[in-house]
């Protein structure tokens, strides 16, 4: 009975995280302030419940200053020829996100 309400509370949490970065997203532009409150926010709630965070969101926040990275905005995008992605913040920090290999068949 208890690992079924430890389930749903993960799911909560994670639904309340999603809702979060998708918020911040949008308000990033106008009030970079608020943006970051709420990653801090979502990081937080992702912490206490032990929840890992989606790799569409970890890939899409500073680990240094805790803000929503957008291409184009705030964050450099570079693609290399040694098969990662490199998103470089406007603090400076720069993240690698490494592309799959294709596996070959034999």
């Amino acid at each position: 009975m208890k690992n079924r309400s430890v389930k749903r509370i993960k799911k909560i949490a994670l639904e309340r995280i999603e809702i979060l970065f998708d918020e911040a997203k949008k308000i990033a532009k106008e009030d970079k302030k608020l943006s970051k409150k709420y990653v801090e926010r979502l990081l937080l709630i992702a912490r206490h419940y032990k929840v890992r965070l989606p790799k569409d969101i970890k890939n899409y926040i500073c680990k240094k200053c805790k803000n929503v990275l957008i291409p184009g905005f705030n964050a450099t995008v570079r693609v290399t020829h040694k098969g990662y992605v490199a998103i470089k913040c406007e603090c400076g920090e720069e993240k690698h996100i490494f592309l799959k290999q294709k596996s070959k068949n034999k």
